[in-house]
């Protein structure tokens, strides 16, 4: 026992300890690339690096405990399949994110508020006022639910599913993977269905009384009760939404376990048939 080892560090002096870091590394740089908060453009480049070379450090142990460490090689196939990997945490994570944004953009749209742009701080753009919102709401339910930790763990856990140089079918998997973005627009469209049925029901309700009595010009004050609607209806749903933001975990679980059952298809293939 050397005195990394004593220290509690790894020994990257063992045969193999060299490339399980890298690929370690690669699996935490593809989740740092797209997770929420972590991949924020705020984030200093030279504190992701950092953030980078601690959590593979750390990580490293769990790595290697499911890894045949001698065995290892960094070869084009093992860059790709562990930055997918880590790619692919993170965006299971991300699409809530960019659910709640979708819901903002068709509040937007549908109050009539599209020319109304503020700053975007996690993107550093310009972006709709409710889609700013729902953005930065979703990734404080996030951040609050401890799901930077989660993610982070998730890529611990992936090590014993999925172990460093083990042969998986990446196609599979992201074939596996790609029907989950129909979450995006699915829980999108349920988030801003209050304020889409209210504005619907409103502008039905004065077309049919501008019809009724031209003479009132309904179409003068339409803009105004649309808007006024459509903010009010956000307002009695945001705690709604905020409900089902806060349990995106058993979504995010639901997905990683299918992309690891996909990569592993003699695993998939015994659980079908019982064993046997």
């Amino acid at each position: 026992m050397n005195s990394l080892t004593a220290a509690g560090l790894p020994d990257f002096f063992a045969p193999g300890a060299a490339a399980a870091f890298v690929l370690t590394a690669l699996r935490v740089g593809g989740l740092l690339l797209v997770a929420p908060a972590w991949s924020a453009k705020t984030v200093p480049m030279k504190l992701r690096t950092a953030v980078l070379v601690v959590f593979s450090v750390l990580l490293l142990p769990a790595a290697s405990a499911s890894a045949n460490l001698p065995a290892l090689r960094i070869t084009p196939a093992a860059f790709l399949t562990e930055s997918v990997i880590g790619f692919v945490i993170g965006l299971a994570a991300a699409t809530t994110l960019a659910a709640a944004e979708f819901a903002g953009e068709l509040i937007t749209t549908t109050s009539g508020l599209s020319g109304a742009a503020v700053f975007d701080p996690v993107n550093n753009t310009q972006g709709s006022i409710f889609s700013s919102f729902m953005q930065l709401f979703a990734l404080l339910m996030i951040v609050l639910s401890g799901g930077h930790l989660i993610m982070i763990k998730a890529v611990a856990m992936s090590f014993d599913a999925m172990p460093l140089g083990a042969t998986l079918n990446i196609g599979a998997g992201m074939g596996a993977f790609v029907p989950t973005a129909k979450v995006v627009f699915v829980s999108g469209l349920q988030f801003a269905s209050p304020v889409i049925a209210a504005v619907f029901v409103t502008n039905l309700a004065l077309a049919i009384l501008g019809r009724a009595a031209p003479q009132l010009q309904v179409m003068s004050i339409a803009f105004p009760i649309q808007i006024g609607v459509g903010l009010l209806t956000f307002a009695g749903s945001i705690a709604l939404v905020g409900h089902v933001l806060s349990d995106w975990t058993p979504g995010f679980r639901t997905t990683l376990e299918t992309f690891a059952h996909a990569t592993l298809p003699t695993a998939a293939s015994v659980a079908k048939t019982g064993g046997h």
